[in-house]
């Protein structure tokens, strides 16, 4: 055990986030931290850092223990290089380094007395600070800097300037390089992909999947912690429920086990109007005095343990106003260059997008991503070259600088009025709450909304009229996963052409239809979705290193789309993909033949064995199916045996649907 956070309760105000929370952390586990949004994610970190106190319980660590924590927001000052600062923070190796010194002149002393139990004791403190300096990777303090700065993000020619100059996001990443190279014991890292690239989101993946210490964090980002942790934590209803496997398993288990309350709670309710009907038939005959007191006591103890169903996140639907339609292209860059002094960005480059793509631009930080966006949105100008815009074609701009447009005196409901002329009161609670803002949340001053709140309403006022071209530059930022669920739906259907930067695989897998790739000075297009995008980059990889890409590793749909079949312009899909995916479909059709002929079968058994169910719990109300012994054995028998067949059925049914509906 590394840490014990124990019977954790904590309030503020009147309401309780959580009440007994347990949670034991060990060396080599990776838990991520979930909950919805205010649920106390953050202030759980906190009590366990020491920053914070609990109402009740205790957070208690193994003898020695060291703990790192990086908070969502830091700032640096001072003179120091973004090396020489995360160099400087090692101060654990430093003291070693100098302990080691210390005893080693004590061990060469001539004077010392080499059988002595506490020149002994002086030899194995020696040992085990020697493998402790060691393991920390002491004699390599340096590199080790060079590594994780390099790993996320960091040119090499930035290694050496100073680190107050940096903007906040990369003062982020010189703060998590820090506490990477120190290697706690245990790390606590709240949203630490925020501000980060797709590859150092990878790198950091890569760098945690292998932590030999314990890791709890709290992040937006489902295929990072899918690709990371190995626990989940999840806080639910008040309380700390745990989770083995990752995100995705944790989803899968949580389901399962609320469909099995479900069904415990349905039979518990039937049960309870079963002998409330029998309690009400008979309280007052004399004759079934004791058999109503003995389903009295019965039904009293099924209330005792009646299950109580977790609260479900509240989800709004928001179907969003189509855009006014443009003509088919969007967008065209012609020959152009961008230079920022001696800073080639990048020389003639040629790109159209077209009415309904939905790019992702991708590549290493500093390769010019958001210089791309904002030569297409107009927010920059190319040093040659033109950038057009087409028919009809009006643009929106989202980045973290919205969130300083919003005016700190209004509420949240002025902001929307303002944003929203013409729509009334109901309309704009309705998008708000679609953007997770309820109640008397409207009512709250923009002054006092967190930095998630703000992001979620700078792009509610985004959507309320989107333009048909909207450049979306790391909108998830400081979202909660229900808070990118809604942006992630809202863009999936977006009929107009987006522009996006994220580091949030997930949401670039679920909306883009085409990448951009920006490294080297370079412009590449791809022609297709991420997992296309992912596929060609091994590909030419792999023929750089003079190796050929293996066959298999290429997705189904990728293997049908060469190169020179690919179509220009905005289609998305080949004839190949489509054919391929039609034979794939029509695969997993003839493979599930059987599985649909016995759902039939199935649901044609519920149906009658549901009716007779009911018919029998209409006759076991009946003073006269008590008076006649064998009729009433019989119907014991047939509703004992429809009680166990028809979860058996459902349970079946829900086990066909499943397998149905994720093989097609």
């Amino acid at each position: 055990m590394i840490a014990l956070a124990d019977k954790i309760t904590k309030s503020f105000g009147g309401r309780v986030l959580y009440a007994a929370a347990t949670l034991q952390l060990n060396a080599g586990e990776r838990w991520g931290l979930v909950g919805p949004n205010g649920a106390g994610k953050t202030t759980l970190l906190k009590i366990i850092m020491g920053k914070e106190s609990p109402d009740e319980g205790t957070v208690s660590f193994a003898k020695d223990t060291t703990v790192g924590y990086l908070e969502q927001e830091t700032k640096l000052a001072g003179d120091k290089t973004a090396l020489a600062e995360v160099v400087d923070s090692a101060t654990e190796v430093k003291r070693l380094q100098a302990r080691i010194r210390e005893m080693e002149e004590r061990i060469s002393d001539p004077a010392a007395d080499i059988d002595s139990p506490e020149y002994q004791r002086l030899l194995e403190s020696y040992g085990s600070t020697q493998d402790r300096f060691e393991r920390l990777g002491g004699y390599e303090v340096e590199a080790r800097a060079k590594q994780i700065l390099a790993g996320l993000g960091f040119p090499t020619e930035d290694f050496d300037k100073p680190a107050k100059e940096f903007s906040g996001g990369w003062q982020m990443r010189i703060s998590l390089s820090k506490l990477l190279l120190r290697h706690p014991d245990l790390l606590l890292l709240d949203e630490p992909t925020n501000h980060l690239d797709l590859e150092s989101v990878k790198w950091l993946e890569s760098f945690l999947a292998s932590y030999d210490g314990a890791v709890l964090l709290v992040s937006h980002d489902r295929a990072f912690m899918d690709a990371c942790v190995s626990h989940i934590a999840s806080l639910e209803n008040k309380r700390l429920m745990t989770y083995t496997g990752n995100y995705s398993s944790y989803l899968s288990q949580r389901e399962d086990n609320l469909e099995q309350l479900r069904a415990k709670r349905a039979k518990q309710e039937k049960d309870i109007q079963h002998i409330e009907t029998f309690i009400e038939r008979f309280r007052y005959k004399p004759t079934k005095a004791k058999q109503v007191q003995e389903r009295v006591r019965k039904l009293e103890k099924i209330k005792e343990e009646l299950v109580v169903l977790p609260e479900q996140s509240k989800r709004v639907h928001f179907s969003f106003p189509a855009p006014p339609r443009t003509g088919d292209m969007v967008v065209s860059v012609e020959d152009v260059s961008k230079h920022y002094g001696d800073n080639d960005v990048y020389d003639d480059v040629s790109l159209t997008l077209y009415r309904g793509d939905h790019v992702a631009l991708v590549g290493p930080n500093g390769a010019g991503k958001s210089t791309l966006m904002k030569l297409i949105n107009g927010h920059e100008e190319p040093t040659s070259g033109t950038v057009t815009l087409g028919q009809n074609v009006t643009q929106a701009y989202y980045a973290q600088h919205q969130l300083e447009e919003l005016t700190a005196s209004n509420t949240v409901m002025q902001e929307m009025d303002e944003a929203a002329p013409g729509w009334t009161s109901s309309e704009e609670r309705r998008l708000l709450g679609a953007f997770l803002f309820h109640g008397d949340d409207v009512n709250k001053l923009v002054d006092v909304l967190s930095g998630g709140e703000k992001a979620r309403l700078a792009l509610a006022k985004m959507l309320v009229a989107p333009d048909p071209l909207l450049c979306l530059d790391e909108p998830t930022n400081h979202l909660d996963i229900d808070s990118v669920d809604v942006l992630e739906r809202a863009l999936v259907e977006f009929p107009g052409t987006i522009v996006l930067i994220s580091h949030d695989e997930h949401l670039v897998r679920a909306v883009a239809n085409k990448v951009v790739d920006v490294r080297d000075h370079k412009v590449t297009l791809y022609d297709g979705d991420y997992d296309y995008y992912e596929f060609k980059r091994a590909e030419l990889e792999a023929r750089s290193a003079g190796a050929e890409a293996p066959a298999q590793a290429a997705p189904a749909a990728a293997q049908a789309r060469p190169e020179d079949a690919r179509p220009k312009g905005r289609n998305v899909k080949t004839r190949e993909q489509r054919r391929a995916e039609a034979d794939a479909r029509n695969a997993a059709n003839r493979a599930l033949k059987a599985e649909r002929r016995r759902l039939k079968e199935v649901e044609g058994a519920l149906g009658p064995a549901h009716a007779r169910y009911e018919e029998l719990m209409g006759l076991m109300a009946s003073e006269e199916l008590y008076n006649d012994s064998a009729r009433f054995d019989k119907a014991m028998k047939e509703y004992e045996s429809l009680s166990k067949k028809i979860p058996r059925l459902e349970e079946e049914w829900l086990e066909l649907t499943e397998k149905i509906e994720a093989g097609v």
